[in-house]
């Protein structure tokens, strides 16, 4: 319990000149590196967004027992880092044309979604989704949801940082899971 509790704290207290966004991307694992590695980044926290249930667990979300999606948290200094290049690095670490989650996760928790937090953040996320589209990078329609952002629950103190914590399953997980190669086919 006492490791939740910071993590709420970390979520609650935000800086002054700090915004947050919320993303889904499939496993919350592959999600952390790719915004970790901005200058104006935070903290990037993994755990859980989008269902009606009041509590959400990696064993309830994983099973497919909620409506949660698998999510990261994403703390960033707008002065430092916009909105729109969060959302950039989003799309490109994903397969937004997928309808049933992202690589071999497969399930309703797995599904792709943007989380906007205010009005600004909807109106440059829905933008960016129509730019995609009209690009016709992809061939298949584009899957993913805009959505409001409702309670973020963090997930447990073992999924955060797992690519650090446990970078050899971590990287043998992502080599197999097909994300890489969709990453390096797709966007270069």
């Amino acid at each position: 319990m006492k490791i939740f509790s910071s993590l709420i704290c970390m979520c609650i207290f935000i800086s002054v000149n700090a915004e947050v966004a919320t993303f889904a991307g499939g496993c919350f694992w592959c999600m952390e590196p790719p915004f970790e590695k901005i200058e104006g980044v935070k903290s990037v926290i993994s755990g859980y967004m989008g269902g009606d249930e009041l509590s959400a667990t990696y064993k309830l979300v994983s099973s497919g027992a909620t409506s949660h999606l698998e999510v990261v948290q994403v703390d960033f200094d707008p002065k430092k880092v916009s909105y729109e290049l969060l959302v950039s690095i989003f799309w490109k670490n994903i397969d937004p044309t997928q309808t049933d989650g992202q690589f071999v996760d497969r399930g309703p928790q797995y599904l792709s979604a943007i989380f906007f937090h205010n009005e600004n953040q909807r109106v440059l996320a829905t933008k960016s989704k129509d730019e995609l589209e009209k690009s016709k990078r992809f061939s298949k329609p584009i899957y993913t949801k805009i959505r409001k952002a409702m309670t973020f629950y963090p997930a447990e103190e073992y999924h955060q940082d797992y690519y650090k914590k446990s970078s050899f399953r971590y990287k043998l997980y992502r080599v197999n899971s097909g994300r890489d190669e969709f990453i390096k086919k797709n966007w270069n």
